[in-house]
């Protein structure tokens, strides 16, 4: 079952905790006794259920080793918290990864924090608790954020206030939800960072979102070098054409005339100061001795 740890380890702070793990100094508790609420108990890691409410769907296996490692060798530091549920069993409500490490590690027991919480607190402490890791991904960040506003029924200035982050940078949290699911795995798994999300997501079709992130990715890009080429995507230039200048009517009847006595559609040019040119095209050697010809009859 349970084993209360011992309150004057407790009182001698986090050094008590960071004794030889293999060296039991706890008490047990009879199996008739109920751990109270608010107490830290070395808990049976087979009573302990994961949490439904987790927020987050990616454990690198790397670095549960790691903890793991850290864990035989100075024991878990920091007690993981539970609720009470019902038939002596408890759910995880944080501390998910130092749960998964002793198991890999086949410990028995773990210590754990004791603390009343309906599903919704449960569910509000573990995202809560996620946003503010160090090795969340952006768009776990994001998820947990949404999940904020969707279950709990927070707003965005509320979130600011638990979780200690700027109203503005939650919402650049949540504009990521906005990018293609392809872009969205792309950035979870490390092939481009916020920053690049961040630009990207200023394209509102998914297509061009995702031209722009396989672009991105071949060229290894930068985010300034992506915020320019998504700058550039919004605002092409644009060609200018001139307009030719209208040609007075004398110029086109004469053009007319012209053209019949050739035989040919001829081409007139002229500035804005009335000066100009007249192109009369030929088609072959003998179509140039045709106009030549004509032009010495004149003559």
């Amino acid at each position: 079952m349970a084993k209360a740890i011992n309150k004057q380890a407790l009182g001698r702070g986090l050094s008590a905790l960071l004794q030889d793990p293999k060296k039991d100094t706890q008490t047990p508790v009879s199996s008739s006794s109920s751990p109270e609420v608010g107490t830290i108990i070395e808990l049976e890691l087979s009573l302990i259920e994961v949490n439904p409410f987790q927020p987050r769907t990616q454990f690198k296996e790397e670095a549960i080793r790691e903890l793991a490692a850290s864990i035989q060798e100075l024991g878990v530091i920091q007690p993981i918290t539970v609720r009470k549920t019902k038939d002596d069993t408890f759910q995880l409500v944080s501390g998910e990864r130092r749960f998964r490490a002793s198991k890999l590690l086949d410990l028995k027991t773990i210590p754990a924090y004791i603390r009343v919480a309906n599903d919704q607190e449960a569910l509000e402490m573990a995202l809560v608790e996620n946003i503010q890791r160090q090795d969340l991904d952006p768009i776990e960040i994001a998820l947990s954020y949404q999940r904020l506003i969707d279950d709990i029924q927070l707003t965005q200035e509320q979130m600011s206030q638990r979780v200690g982050k700027k109203r503005s940078t939650i919402a650049n949290y949540l504009r990521l939800l906005k990018l293609d699911p392809l872009v969205q795995t792309g950035m979870r798994d490390g092939f481009i960072s916020m920053g690049h999300g961040r630009a990207i997501v200023n394209i509102s079709s998914h297509t061009d979102q995702i031209a722009i992130y396989k672009e991105i990715i071949s060229k290894k890009l930068s985010v300034r070098a992506t915020e320019t080429l998504v700058q550039n995507y919004n605002s092409p230039k644009t060609v200018k054409t001139t307009k030719p200048n209208e040609l007075p009517d004398y110029i086109k009847n004469g053009a007319k005339k012209i053209a019949t006595y050739f035989g040919h559609k001829i081409d007139v040019k002229m500035d804005k100061k009335g000066a100009g040119k007249i192109l009369i095209p030929f088609h072959s050697k003998e179509d140039y001795d045709r106009i030549l010809k004509l032009l010495k009859s004149d003559n």
